[in-house]
C-alpha cells in the first residue's frame, strides 16, 4: 500500500522504515531536505513540498502526518485539505489534542475527505518492536488503511494471551484498535499518557525512597545502602510491578546509577495536562494523575533524584533531551 509521509523525526522516519520493510510504499516530506535523502536513499520517494507529495500519491491518496502538535500540524493538514480530493485520507499520527481532530474531521468531511486521528505509542523504539495505536475516523476509512495499521502494530510476539477475549475484535492483541469516530483515537492516547505520567511518578518517588534508605536522619541500625541498579533488575523477573518503564529505569541505572547526566528538569508534553483537563469536565477524580502533573512543574525549580529518574525514563523510551534549565541548579 502507498502512503505519503510529512514529517521525518523521531518517529515519523521508522514508521516509514518499518513500512518499507513490509514491501508498502512511501513518498516523503520533510523541511529537512537530508531527512528525505536519508529515506530516499532507503527506498522512499522524495517529495519536496506538499504539493509534490500530494502529486505523487495514487488516488485514493493517503497522508499521514507526523508533526508536533499546535500550530504546524493546523496549518499542515489545512493545506493537505486544500490539494487533496473526494476519498482521500489525512491521518495525524502525533499528539495532538482530541478536539483539533474533531473539528478537523468536521470540516474535513464537508469536502468528501476523511480525517483519520492515530494516537501512537512506542517512541524511538517503534521500528523493532512496532507502534500501539488508538484509532479515530470512519469505519470505511480505517477499514481501509488497515494494512498500514497491521504492519505497524507490534502483533501477537511473545505477550501471553488473554484468557475470554474469543469472538472479540482481533485487533486489539495485535496492537492496534479502531476506537470510534474522529478524536477517539487521540482521546485515548491522551488518557494513555496521563497514566503513563502516574507510573514514572510512582517509580520515580519509589526509587527515591530507597536511594535515601541510608540517610542520616533514619536510626543507624535501620539505614541500607542500597543498589538500585541490583532492584530495578529483580523487579523486571516475576514482579507485579514490572513494566517496559521499569526496563528503561534498569537500564538507565545499570549506566549509571547517580544520573549525573540529568538534571531532573522534566517536561510535559500537553497529553497530561489535557487528561486532567477532561477529568475535570467529567467530574472524575484523578488524583494520581494530577499529582504527577503538578510534580513535573515543580521540578523545573528544585530537582529530586526522582526527577532525574523521570527525565531518564523519557529520555529511555522517546529520545527526549532535557532542555537547558531555567530555574535555579539543585
Amino acid at each position: 500500500m502507498q502512503i505519503g509521509m510529512i514529517g521525518l523525526g523521531r518517529m515519523g522516519g521508522n514508521i516509514v522504515r518499518r513500512l518499507l520493510r513490509d514491501g508498502h510504499t512511501a513518498v516523503v516530506f520533510d523541511r529537512d531536505p537530508a531527512a528525505v535523502e536519508k529515506l530516499a536513499s532507503e527506498g522512499a520517494t522524495p517529495a519536496d513540498s506538499l504539493d509534490d507529495l500530494v502529486a505523487k500519491l495514487e488516488s485514493p491518496r493517503t497522508a499521514w502526518v507526523m508533526l508536533p502538535a499546535g500550530a504546524i500540524t493546523e496549518e499542515t493538514v489545512g493545506k493537505l485539505g486544500g490539494l487533496m480530493q473526494a476519498d482521500d485520507c489525512i491521518i495525524d499520527g502525533g499528539n495532538s489534542f482530541y478536539q483539533d481532530d474533531v473539528r478537523r474531521a468536521r470540516d474535513l468531511d464537508a469536502k468528501g475527505i476523511h480525517h483519520v486521528d492515530v494516537g501512537t505509542s512506542g517512541g524511538v523504539w517503534g521500528l523493532e518492536r512496532g507502534y500501539c495505536m488508538m484509532i479515530g475516523g470512519h469505519k470505511a476509512a480505517v477499514d481501509r488503511l488497515d494494512p498500514i495499521f497491521r504492519t505497524l502494530a507490534p502483533g501477537l510476539g511473545d505477550i501471553p494471551r488473554t484468557v475470554g477475549r474469543d469472538g472479540r475484535d482481533p485487533r486489539a492483541e495485535l496492537g492496534y484498535i479502531h476506537a470510534g469516530p474522529s478524536g477517539a483515537g487521540h482521546f485515548v492516547k491522551m488518557i494513555h499518557n496521563g497514566i503513563e505520567y502516574g507510573l514514572m511518578q510512582a517509580y520515580a518517588e519509589g526509587f527515591d525512597i530507597l536511594k535515601h534508605a541510608n540517610s542520616e536522619q533514619v536510626p543507624e541500625e535501620r539505614r541500607f545502602d542500597l543498589n538500585l541498579g541490583d532492584i530495578a533488575e529483580v523487579w523486571r523477573r516475576g514482579s507485579v510491578v514490572s513494566s517496559w518503564l521499569l526496563d528503561l529505569t534498569a537500564t538507565a541505572l545499570a549506566g549509571d546509577e547517580t544520573l549525573e547526566d540529568f538534571s531532573g528538569y522534566v517536561e510535559d508534553s500537553g497529553e497530561g495536562r489535557w487528561t486532567i483537563n477532561a477529568a475535570v469536565e467529567e467530574a472524575v477524580p484523578a488524583t494520581v494523575l494530577s499529582s504527577a502533573l503538578y510534580r513535573r512543574f515543580r521540578s523545573r525549580e528544585d530537582a529530586s533524584y526522582a526527577d532525574k529518574l523521570l527525565s531518564a525514563m523519557r529520555k529511555g523510551f522517546g529520545g527526549h533531551q532535557e532542555p537547558p534549565r531555567r530555574g535555579p541548579t539543585p
